[in-house]
């Protein structure tokens, strides 16, 4: 069965994203965007919000014709096109490139994704990840921690009442200073 991976880079206070939907912090240099692109070539499906999605849609269909876009910005465009993409919104009633709109997430529609054949499944998004989460629906999370402190602004895990206990599946230290961590689930406890 596929998994559920909640993808996202963050500063080291916690943020995703400053005030104002900032991201100028993010520090995706070539080595990097190689190592995002080689990832995320291997999914199956990107899985987002509306406004995750509309910031994607807005870019990434025609960079690789910009010729400032070269090597890893470009080779990603072309993983974006041709990427399944599921947009997660109320409002949202179409979207292009390759992209389904499911307007709730509901756990039975989750799983039968899941059980589709292909590869993995990249989460995208505080808010959408907080209610893959309030559902139990996350089996990994790939965390890029970049060297900075911005202060505020959207944290990448909401408040929550419920402990998910994980473990380190593995790590790796980038030369600009970002770190990937890599969490699976922990096995949940046997009932006795």
């Amino acid at each position: 069965m596929r998994k559920i991976i909640y993808f996202m880079s963050m500063s080291l206070d916690g943020y995703i994203e400053g005030p104002d939907r900032d991201i100028g912090w993010h520090q995706v240099d070539d080595d990097l965007h190689r190592a995002y692109n080689e990832r995320l070539a291997a999914m199956g499906g990107f899985l987002h919000g509306r406004v995750v999605h509309e910031l994607m849609a807005d870019f990434w269909p025609t960079a690789d014709q910009d010729p400032a876009s070269a090597g890893p910005t470009a080779e990603f465009a072309v993983i974006w096109r041709n990427m399944p993409k599921y947009v997660y919104s109320r409002t949202l009633q179409r979207a292009d490139w390759n992209t389904t709109v499911v307007h709730d997430v509901v756990a039975e529609e989750v799983m039968a994704l899941k059980e589709r054949p292909g590869g993995d499944l990249a989460l995208g998004g505080a808010g959408l990840a907080a209610s893959f989460a309030a559902l139990d629906l996350i089996d990994e999370y790939w965390v890029y921690v970049h060297p900075v402190l911005i202060g505020r602004g959207k944290p990448m895990f909401p408040l929550s009442d419920t402990r998910t206990a994980l473990r380190l599946a593995g790590t790796e230290a980038f030369g600009n200073g970002v770190v990937e961590l890599r969490y699976e689930r922990a096995e949940k406890p046997s009932a006795h």
